[in-house]
């Protein structure tokens, strides 16, 4: 854990409090947005308040500018560098699927290999489609209990660099949606000895910087590039992160792939949130995220208690593939009560007016940060022990596996844009994908452009459809059709 000793004031909030002062000045304008501050979309104003669309102004020189921020906006990533242990942060208002994504284009270029576990997020693949960048696929071993992908062991790790000297860098996640860490410390020692950057996605593991008795950060534990996901733990408005970068890293670079696909006006209700959940995260974050801790732990303990159920934690460590558990993150394996985690999140919903984070195969996601309160959490274990009690089955006919290994043919890239034809679902085996398709969330590809659909595949994908997994991803939004290459 990286020890909460800040170099500068982190009780500053530099766009905030530009933003409070631009209120008070009484501007007239005749710039965008036109709603005008409201006056010219009054239902708009009605529901989300004159104080939000107050602030929902455009770039101005008191403001800055977040394609070159060079006053308010400059110091707030000074600030957050220092609160993450960066040597640099952007702010970015594209959601961490641009931090992502700018950092994989930062890193990369056609034809540059990447060395990254498949159960990435589609971002990752996506920004292989633009860049044309050839994955080296770590296929990581599965917990057969649990059906979920673990992280990557050291080995395999060693293994793709010694196959692959002329990749360019190794990408990790840290941690897993399902909260499992690779050893994030050794692998960038690995990627650094050969020469190779070491990547992170953090979409899931903003707290590590804050809390106490947390798995190691990507920054801590010497990473060039990390995409944090502030909106998820770290309390800041949907679609708002940062994308971090260590001291071997070009600042300038990384902005001028920034511009290229972000937008030119920033959200000045995303950027201050994430200026005020920096600070709030950096005053009082240690605090917090111990209570997160406390509430989860106990949790997990009333879960197990319910039988059938199987919360898990940190006993799955084994020093490797497991490197270690974000125990914030309650997960719960739902199989043994003869239901599909689907099944389970349906329920919450419908039933008990509970909405989780996702269900999937055999596993569910509570997602526990600085929001909740302990009162809620008993509401939950209440509701699952009440599920069980009414529609726990037997187990036969359920999948079991979350994550099958890929047959890679070509580059993401190179199938997205090749000619295509539409074929039935049925009778795509053994034909190659040209584009996505994913339960979501997690939003990890099932099958990503280039890979080749086979029968277990297929099982997979009629299966989560069956239990009512949302599907997303290919242009047939009923997914009986799919594009594969000619």
């Amino acid at each position: 854990m990286r020890e909460t000793k800040f170099t500068i004031d982190q009780k500053r909030a530099p766009i905030y409090e530009a933003l409070q002062t631009f209120r008070q000045m009484r501007v007239v304008p005749f710039d965008v947005p036109g709603h005008k501050r409201g006056r010219g979309n009054p239902e708009l104003a009605d529901f989300l308040g004159e104080q939000c669309v107050g602030i929902d102004v455009n770039s101005m020189k008191p403001l800055d500018n977040l394609c070159h921020p060079i006053s308010v906006i400059r110091e707030a990533e000074i600030l957050a560098a220092d609160a993450f242990g960066a040597a640099h942060a952007f702010l970015m208002v594209g959601g961490t699927t641009s931090s992502v994504q700018s950092m994989v284009l930062s890193a990369c270029k056609r034809g540059d290999k990447i060395i990254l576990p498949r159960n990435v997020h589609r971002s990752v693949i996506n920004a292989l489609v633009l860049c044309g960048a050839i994955p080296v696929y770590v296929n990581p071993e599965v917990d057969q209990r649990l059906g979920i992908s673990l992280g990557m062991r050291r080995s395999q790790v060693a293994k793709a660099i010694r196959e692959n000297p002329d990749a360019v860098a190794v990408l990790v996640n840290n941690p897993t949606y399902y909260g499992i860490c690779s050893d994030i410390q050794s692998i960038v020692k690995m990627a650094h000895d050969a020469g190779m950057y070491c990547l992170a996605d953090e979409a899931h593991g903003t707290h590590f910087y804050f809390g106490e008795e947390m798995p190691v950060s990507a920054m801590k534990a010497g990473a060039d590039m990390s995409a944090v996901s502030m909106h998820k733990s770290g309390g800041s408005l949907t679609q708002s992160s940062f994308l971090l970068t260590g001291t071997n890293i070009s600042a300038g670079h990384v902005r001028q792939i920034i511009n290229l696909t972000q937008t030119t006006s920033g959200s000045y209700l995303l950027m201050s949130s994430l200026d005020i959940s920096r600070r709030n995260l950096a005053l009082r974050g240690k605090e917090v995220f111990s209570r997160v801790i406390r509430m989860a732990d106990y949790a997990r303990e009333e879960i197990n208690a319910i039988g059938g159920y199987y919360a898990f934690g940190k006993e799955l460590i084994n020093g490797d593939s497991i490197y270690d558990f974000d125990s914030t993150k309650l997960s719960i394996h739902t199989r043994d009560i003869g239901l599909a985690g689907i099944e389970v999140y349906d329920l919450l919903r419908d039933e008990y007016d509970i909405q989780i984070e996702f269900g999937d195969i055999g596993n569910i996601l509570a997602y526990l940060s600085i929001g909740d309160r302990r009162q809620e959490l008993e509401r939950l274990v209440s509701a699952l022990a009440e599920i069980r009690r009414r529609h726990q089955r037997g187990t036969s006919g359920l999948l079991s596996q979350e994550y099958i290994d890929p047959q890679v043919v070509t580059s993401p890239q190179e199938a997205f844009y090749a000619p295509k034809r539409s074929v039935p679902l049925k009778e795509s085996i053994g034909l190659v994908c040209s584009e996505f398709v994913m339960c979501y969330p997690p939003g990890i590809p099932i099958l990503a452009p280039g890979e080749r659909i086979t029968a277990e595949i297929l099982d997979y994908i009629e299966y989560a459809k069956a239990k009512g997994c949302s599907m997303t991803g290919p242009e047939d939004p009923e997914i009986l059709y799919i594009n594969v290459l000619q």
